[in-house]
């Protein structure tokens, strides 16, 4: 019986999409004067609620340049607005709006998946410690977050001062690849007085009743809070998955006039590894035993936010070195 009523529903649910859906467009359209796209744009504002209307209304559209819009080049999409244009019969000279309001957002929708696709580049490309380059930007995080504490050895016991596991960073970074030290020098170099507190909080001991002396001379292998680099790459695979399942677009929509970059990205890194510290400490776990709970709340919390299509996770970003969006 359930069997058969998921079909029966099924049915409906293709005919709806398949036959009344599309009639009703039509009647709209003649009713209105306006196709989708025109009304998609006069009623919603720019940002989010606008781009995820306009891609849902190509992907499911019966035409296939419609659909082959969503995966055009950058350098084409002026010329794919103007096909569209023509293809839906409207005039760019008594709407001029129009191609201003889906070339803007056809931008974000592009500039999305090719940001996807430079991020999956980073994660799957490994550090290398023989590439001078790599090991460039490993040398700057140790002086931007450690600048009064010289490094004695490329292998040393000091990357745990910056919260690594071992004495070699590089085993560290396998999860996330480059991906992983990027973002950790980039919270370092574009929003060092955060990146320093937020170190400097995970190195404190659990009981404020112990002095940090007391504390460093019983040797306690437990802080306050984690281990901040590790954390880092952790938050960074949070990021990641958000990018690549879609939630992030609401926020990189909200927030990117035209094109997401990975700098957008990268500040949205910035402000989770700021909202998880605050969040850790609110949660008050016993130890770092309780870290995957922890993190499992904090990476549900921030799917809700980005239900709200009109959500920026971090619209006043002080680190932020292009224009973002205050809706």
């Amino acid at each position: 019986m359930k069997h058969f009523l998921r079909v029966v529903t099924q049915f409906f649910v293709f005919l709806y999409c398949k036959c009344l859906w599309r009639g009703l467009k039509f009647v709209i359209r003649k009713v209105t004067g306006r196709c989708e796209l025109q009304r998609i744009c006069h009623n919603n504002k720019p940002g989010a609620r606008r781009t995820l209307k306009i891609e849902s209304s190509l992907r499911y559209s019966k035409n296939e340049l419609c659909q082959s819009a969503l995966s055009a080049h950058p350098d084409r999409v002026e010329k794919t607005i103007d096909d569209i244009m023509t293809l839906k019969k409207v005039n760019p000279d008594t709407n001029p709006q129009l191609g201003i309001s889906l070339q803007a957002s056809l931008f974000q929708i592009v500039g999305y998946r090719s940001l996807v696709s430079e991020v999956e580049k980073l994660r799957r490309e490994p550090y290398d410690c023989e590439n001078p380059d790599h090991e460039e930007m490993l040398m700057k995080l140790w002086k931007t977050l450690r600048p009064d504490s010289p490094l004695t050895g490329r292998i040393s016991k000091q990357w745990c001062e910056i919260g690594f596991q071992g004495n070699d960073p590089k085993t560290d970074f396998r999860g996330m690849g480059l991906l992983g030290l990027h973002n950790l020098l980039y919270f370092a170099e574009h929003d060092k007085a955060t990146a320093l507190q937020v170190l400097h909080d995970s190195l404190q001991p659990k009981h404020s009743k112990m002095s940090k002396a007391e504390w460093e001379q019983k040797n306690f292998d437990k802080a306050i809070g984690y281990s901040f680099a590790i954390v880092g790459i952790n938050i960074t695979d949070l990021a990641y998955s958000l990018l690549v399942s879609g939630a992030l677009k609401t926020h990189l929509y909200n927030v990117a006039p035209e094109m997401p970059s990975l700098s957008h990205f990268q500040q949205t890194f910035c402000y989770l590894m700021q909202e998880f510290h605050r969040f850790w400490i609110e949660e008050d776990p016993c130890d770092i035993m309780e870290f995957n709970r922890v993190r499992s709340k904090f990476h549900r919390r921030v799917l809700r936010q980005l239900k709200n299509p009109d959500m920026a996770l971090c619209p006043h970003f002080a680190a932020s070195d292009l224009h973002l969006v205050n809706l």
